[in-house]
């Protein structure tokens, strides 16, 4: 039997027919051994027991031709552009192809190469043609079932090539290792991996290829969740936590101290959490909630868990501005709460909040060091300057980190080790960019989950509008007049010009100048964008939270934290260059209190996407709803992006297509890691899950 990690010591250029300039060009596809070949699956197949011929083709619809080139002629428009024309035939009719700025297609398409070519279908001067398709040379292939690959113009390496290879790697590899028990292939009616090896590349039909493929995603994603749930299993296991005392009256104090009620959400996390802190391992989990879901009070709770037991809370935020807003509110919520205290003559003083950001002076900072040190402030709340060496705290009982994606894993491992002794933490992570159901299993696999659904009474759903054009971009700022003559604020948000802070803020500027003497002439407008100095910044958002000024215009530097609840209007101008999760975060600003908000999405739409983005925006307030059809409409690569360690090897799954799959892998994760603790009995497993992992990694999940 043979492993994949005896594969990927194996050289491609072993194989018959691989010499060093195709090595070389194998390496432009990150081919470099046996197993990078192997696990280079066809893109699609050629079914040529139902291939469409040239005479049967319908116009307007996409379809796949296997014929030969006849013609290839090359010139240059009027307009300059290069042209790149062919006409192929597969015996029953011709089909001529237009290819414009592709001048290296004179080079591929070789008369008497059999092509496949993929695309629309449009009559044009009474023949069939298609427009810039893509294009396959499979070379004159045999089989009901023909293969093909992905190519690579700067590779030089065709589809049929590629076929030859694999299928030489294939009849040189007597059988694959198999490392799913044989109790859980027969469960979930798995093909066996070496049978899927073989059909994905040679099926004999395409459902034995489509079979095969649900093998090896499978295995894709169960070799990723096996790894996400051996690390939750040894932080459970090795790591030592706090048993806080989470039945003390501080919590209560506070819960009765709310001028308002729980939603039932909120009671869930905090009973969750509450069974977490009091546990002996410390605790690691996801707390997501869609804007304006009332994280922050379930956060301050935690936090509360450990000031009541004699420890510290840290909440760390991404920026200065976010900071503030959570110092300021949570000081608010707990400023008629006080702790036992044997420094002051009344044997309790009040619960104290400290902040400590960049523009914190150096006379505060010494002053607050001090306090934290003695244990005087309870809870610190900051943007990463809480990671500094300096920053020791007397005992810290438990971590908050908002808006966790901004932060790397190292900065979250930093706070982490600011726990007294040899102890950690219990860290509570908060997002408010809903993430998909499949991944979150995937990206924080190693958390537990908390999920708040719903939100408090008496917060009115954003109505959102996409404005097309002069005539209803006009009416947004009628409607911005109307709110502002009513008593109300509102935001502007200024485009997304490109990744440049100085851009974007030179961008905010001159918008705020025009509209006051434009649409908005007469009102009191403020400026707030990345490039300001924080003093400034932070006048500003006073300025705006005092309602000294009517309209905030401002980068995306608002985009969370901001809490002005008599704000009513967001107008995002070029809402066609942002993506749905900050549209939505946007979107969060308004609609912050009881009164009718509003939220304008002003842009032309650039395209099917972003037109789908935008009407998506109009349809739904849900977070969780948007989140699923931003998977839809980017797939998973920018979700993927956000796992800042450890490799992932998904080649074949897909979060979008295969949820269930993502389920059942995480669920059968479990089951193995559990009955086979350090994965002792599965060597096949980890051997393949080592092949995924750096030494540092490999040394902490599989150590006894």
């Amino acid at each position: 039997m043979t492993s994949l990690s005896k594969l990927a010591g194996i050289g491609v250029d072993e194989l018959r027919g691989v010499g060093a300039k195709h090595a070389e060009a194998l390496g432009v596809l990150g081919i470099e051994t046996v197993l990078d070949l192997v696990t280079f699956y066809p893109r699609r197949y050629l079914d040529r027991t139902n291939q469409a011929e040239i005479s049967e083709l319908a116009e307007g619809e996409q379809a796949m031709v296997l014929a030969t080139i006849k013609k290839v002629t090359s010139r240059r428009t009027r307009q300059g552009r290069m042209m790149v024309e062919a006409d192929l035939f597969d015996g029953t009719s011709y089909l001529h192809l237009s290819f414009f700025n592709q001048p290296w297609r004179a080079k591929q398409l070789r008369e008497a190469t059999p092509v496949i070519v993929f695309g629309k279908v449009e009559r044009f001067r009474g023949r069939w043609q298609m427009t810039n398709p893509v294009v396959d040379l499979v070379g004159d292939r045999t089989g009901r079932i023909v293969p093909v690959y992905p190519q690579s113009e700067k590779a030089g390496l065709m589809t049929w090539q590629l076929a030859d290879w694999v299928a030489e790697a294939l009849r040189r590899v007597p059988a694959f290792d198999d490392p799913l028990p044989r109790r859980w292939r027969d469960e979930l009616d798995l093909a066996g991996r070496d049978w899927a090896l073989r059909h994905i590349h040679q099926p004999e039909t395409v459902a034995a290829a489509q079979k095969a493929r649900g093998r090896l995603a499978f295995d894709e994603l169960l070799r990723l969740q096996v790894v996400l749930v051996m690390r939750k299993r040894a932080v459970e296991r090795d790591a030592v936590g706090i048993r806080h005392q989470v039945d003390g009256e501080l919590v209560e104090r506070f819960r009765d101290s709310l001028p308002f009620p729980l939603t039932g959400a909120q009671e869930t996390a905090i009973a969750e959490i509450a069974v977490d802190m009091a546990g002996p391992h410390p605790m690691h989990r996801l707390l997501q909630g869609d804007v304006g879901s009332g994280k922050t009070v379930v956060a301050v709770a935690a936090l509360l868990t450990a000031v009541q037991g004699g420890h510290q809370g840290a909440l760390m935020a991404p920026t200065e501005v976010l900071a503030e807003q959570h110092h300021t509110g949570i000081s608010e919520l707990l400023r008629d709460l006080s702790v036992p205290s044997d420094q002051t003559l009344f044997s309790d003083r009040p619960v104290q909040v400290a902040l400590l950001t960049n523009r914190t002076t150096a006379a505060e900072r010494t002053r607050l060091l001090a306090r934290l040190e003695d244990g005087t402030a309870d809870i610190l709340v900051g943007t990463h300057a809480l990671l500094t060496e300096k920053v020791a705290f007397t005992s810290l009982g438990c971590v908050v980190i908002d808006e966790q994606h901004r932060f790397g894993v190292e900065q979250r491992a930093a706070l982490r080790e600011k726990g007294p002794g040899e102890v950690v933490p219990d860290v509570l992570v908060m997002t408010a960019t809903p993430i998909p159901r499949t991944a979150a299993m995937t990206v924080y696999g190693d958390l537990d989950t908390t999920v708040l659904g719903e939100l408090p009474p008496g917060r009115t759903p954003v109505t959102t509008r996409w404005a097309r054009g002069p005539v209803e971009e006009a009416s947004v700022w009628r409607t911005v007049l109307e709110q502002i003559a009513a008593g109300h604020q509102a935001y502007v948000v200024c485009p997304l010009v490109e990744d440049s802070e100085k851009v974007q803020a030179r961008s905010a500027s001159e918008e705020r100048d025009r509209l006051a003497v434009a649409e908005l002439a007469g009102v009191r407008l403020g400026l707030l964008h990345g490039q300001m100095p924080a003093r400034d910044k932070e006048q500003e958002m006073e300025a705006f939270r005092n309602r000294e000024t009517d309209v905030l215009v401002s980068t995306t530097v608002i985009e969370v934290g901001v809490d002005v609840p008599n704000a009513t209007v967001m107008v995002i101008e070029d809402a066609d260059r942002f993506g749905i999760a900050q549209l939505h975060q946007l979107r969060g600003r308004v609609g912050r209190g009881s009164d009718q908000s509003w939220c304008f999405l002003l842009g032309e739409g650039r395209g099917p996407e972003s037109e789908e983005r935008l009407v998506a925006l109009e349809r739904s307030t849900d977070g969780f709803e948007l989140a699923e059809v931003d998977l839809e409409l980017r797939g998973e690569g920018t979700i993927l992006g956000t796992r800042q360690k450890g490799a992932t090897d998904l080649k074949l799954a897909s979060l979008r297509r295969d949820k269930q799959l993502v389920a059942t892998a995480r669920q059968v994760a479990f089951a193995l890691v559990d009955e086979y603790p350090g994965l002792e009995g599965l060597p096949e497993l980890a051997d393949e899950i080592g092949l995924l992992l750096d030494e540092e990694d490999r040394a902490f999940l599989f150590k006894s």
